[in-house]
């Protein structure tokens, strides 16, 4: 049985004033984020996996220029966790254990809960280009502007929304416990074919020509401006991430409204 609350009520029935609204949005951002960064077992894993990755083959084997296209490639692959893992997973977990039920029988604002997980992915995909930041610039000796760096922090921040679609989609298929398989056959696998831990000129011709299919080869051209290393127009990856997280956005909460 589905609860639709299309005005947000008060504990008296009267409509909440914009004040109370707001609350409700800043209320539940902040829920949010407190529990996932109070549940080190599930935020570290998502923000350390790309930096480890960097560490070994970014400042261990580092070879120049490589370290600052790594920087931007494991970047676009650090974006992608919080997305798809912080959303998708515990989508699933809540929709399986009932809190998604419980929340829309509350009297909130009806997108408050799914902005509060956004948030919570913006915020850890900026945590994670920190970090690759950090170490790229003390480590690998990778020299960047300003402006470059400013450019990959908006690049992470707002680059995990399409994966925050995509992991929700996900979420609203499987029950908890099956949705971190899905999500990691999807993960991996599309981080390789997009030449995110290898040059796509390194990968066969095929995979070359197919690269340009999933929305992680178009993050990492974005990332890959953000440093330099990427002269080409860059509106038309910006359409295709548009796109690709409208259309998973309609998936996921048309089906939503009909599964719960």
């Amino acid at each position: 049985m589905e609860t639709v609350v299309s005005i947000p009520l008060s504990r008296t029935g009267a409509p909440m004033s914009r004040r109370r609204v707001l609350g409700a949005y800043l209320a539940e951002m902040r829920s949010e984020c407190l529990r996932y960064l109070r549940a080190p077992g599930f935020i570290l894993p998502m923000t350390l996996f790309s930096t480890v990755f960097y560490l070994m083959f970014g400042v261990l084997l580092n070879h120049g220029e490589a370290s600052r296209y790594l920087l931007a490639s494991y970047g676009a692959f650090g974006i992608m966790g919080p997305g798809l893992f912080g959303f998708g997973v515990s989508l699933a977990i809540e929709r399986d254990g009932g809190l998604l039920t419980l929340k829309r029988a509350l009297p909130m604002p009806p997108g408050a809960y799914l902005l509060g997980k956004m948030v919570m992915a913006m915020i850890a995909a900026t945590i994670v280009m920190v970090l690759l930041l950090l170490i790229g610039v003390s480590l690998a000796q990778v020299v960047l502007s300003w402006g470059q760096v400013l450019a990959l922090l908006l690049t992470g921040m707002f680059g995990v929304l399409p994966f925050c679609a995509l992991g929700m989609f996900v979420g609203t298929l499987l029950k908890g416990q099956g949705a971190p398989g899905l999500l990691n056959l999807v993960y991996l696998p599309m981080a390789f074919l997009s030449g995110l831990w290898l040059p796509l000129s390194m990968l066969p011709r095929v995979l070359q020509q197919v690269a340009p299919i999933w929305p992680s080869y178009h993050l990492n051209q974005l990332t890959q401006a953000a440093v330099g290393l990427n002269d080409g127009p860059l509106l038309g990856h910006v359409l295709v991430l548009i796109g690709f997280a409208a259309v998973f956005l309609l998936m996921a909460a048309r089906r939503l409204r009909r599964h719960g």
